[in-house]
């Protein structure tokens, strides 16, 4: 009985140190940055800025269309290209298809350009390029070979091993037995994958557009800046829309694969 009573207290009493730890942490994080929880009480600051916003100021809305149209240009382009690089860069990252020094060269290339900040990495090409779209399609290009290439090879290292058995036994090729034993498994996640990095493009596109790079990113904060809240609203609106819409896109593609 005792030590079945100890084995319900050691689980109770590791979440209470574990629950206790995160607080702990919480709080030194607070006191570390100086935050003034006090500034709560000027949250009526916010709903007075929300109450500008209305009634919407559709007078540019063309414009802010065209913008739309670019921003989501620069993210496609980025993402796709990142994704045509990324995916075979994935192969040559992951355990079972790849030797053992080219899988660890590889992650540790991945690894280190993932760590640059796309911001940074655009920063990078704004003496070669300026502040054009141009620029954002590298930053974006390049931080999703990184991205892309490690998501993709852990897809490819947890692929159910019986079909690529059966191809091998075919006497096919190392590369036969990737295409045909693994690619048909993972594509449905790699869609969904490259949705959300298209999605997370548009919205780098958006940051980039504060810097002058262009898209409807540039607009939204020409109108913030110039305290035309109510057409900064109809940036906002067409930007929710624009990421509705790829969200379905990607769980349309991504049925049809499955299908």
């Amino acid at each position: 009985m005792k030590e079945t009573g100890d084995a319900t207290i050691r689980p109770a009493l590791k979440y209470f140190l574990l629950a206790v730890s995160l607080l702990v942490l919480v709080f030194l994080s607070v006191w570390d940055m100086g935050l003034n929880l006090e500034d709560i009480r000027d949250l009526p600051n916010t709903f007075d800025f929300l109450g500008e916003l209305w009634p919407l100021d559709f007078s540019m809305v063309d414009q802010a269309l065209n913008e739309t149209l670019i921003t989501l240009e620069i993210a496609f382009l980025g993402t796709f290209f990142g994704l045509i690089v990324g995916f075979p860069c994935a192969f040559l990252a992951a355990r079972n298809t790849a030797p053992g020094a080219v899988y660890h060269g590889m992650r540790g290339f991945l690894t280190f350009l993932r760590s640059i900040p796309e911001l940074v990495i655009a920063l990078i090409f704004v003496p070669t390029f300026g502040l054009s779209p141009l620029t954002v399609i590298v930053a974006i290009f390049l931080h999703n070979i990184a991205v892309l290439g490690k998501l993709i090879a852990e897809l490819i290292e947890a692929a159910d091993p019986g079909p690529q058995e059966a191809v091998a036994a075919t006497g096919a090729r190392k590369v036969l037995v990737a295409l045909y034993g693994i690619v048909p498994q993972i594509v449905p996640v790699v869609l969904s994958q490259y949705f959300y990095r298209l999605e997370v493009g548009v919205r780098s596109s958006l940051l980039f557009g504060a810097i002058g790079a262009g898209g409807i990113g540039d607009m939204l904060f020409i109108h913030f800046k110039t305290f035309e809240y109510a057409a900064m609203a109809v940036d906002v609106l067409i930007i929710m829309v624009l990421i509705g819409l790829l969200d379905y896109a990607g769980a349309f593609f991504r049925s049809r694969v499955i299908g």
